[in-house]
């Protein structure tokens, strides 16, 4: 008997889920990517983060739902998750390393773009301190353009509770905008 002809399941199993992890990747990694930028601290981060989204697709394509559609939503969740993660764990570096030094200031840059730069880095520093959710709800439907039906069904939560993470995150963000240095002067 040919054990070559008595299993060919694993390889067309194996040949399929590869063949399906490139069309995720082709169609849905530019997007992953921008939704990285914006949920983490820099570009290198971002691109870690997609890796890592894609390869644990890779070591458990059976964990993703059938399905174009399932299986963006699973990337979404991971990519979420992982960025998550990462906030949890610089959460609990910040807290024990000491406040940067004030007198550290920019180099001189045109007023307009210094200006530009410190609303970024306000915004950037307010969207961190929301909780990861909310993080995630605010980046997909304000930065990314998503309609909430679209958010909640890449977070896999309900329409209303994207609704009200929408509304206290934009209310959290305004308190936090409110109070911070910059978020003062005229």
């Amino acid at each position: 008997m040919d054990r070559t002809t008595d299993s060919p399941a694993p390889t067309e199993a194996a040949e399929g889920s590869g063949e399906r992890l490139a069309r995720l990747f082709d169609g849905h990694q530019q997007r992953l990517f921008r939704l990285a930028v914006r949920l983490a601290s820099d570009r290198e981060e971002a691109r870690d983060l997609v890796q890592e989204t894609f390869l644990r697709a890779a070591r458990s394509p059976r964990s993703m739902p059938g399905g174009d559609s399932g299986g963006e939503a699973w990337l979404v969740r991971t990519l979420v998750n992982l960025c998550r993660d990462r906030w949890r764990r610089v959460a609990v570096r910040e807290r024990e390393r000491p406040y940067l030094k004030a007198a550290e200031e920019p180099e001189a840059a045109p007023e307009a773009a210094e200006e530009a730069a410190v609303a970024r880095a306000t915004v950037r520093s307010a969207l961190s301190r929301l909780s990861p959710r909310r993080r995630a709800v605010i980046v997909l439907h304000e930065l990314e353009g998503q309609a909430v039906r679209e958010v909640a069904r890449l977070l896999g939560v309900a329409e209303v509770t994207v609704r009200w993470h929408l509304l206290a995150a934009r209310r959290e963000l305004a308190r936090l905008l409110s109070s911070s240095p910059q978020g003062g002067k005229p």
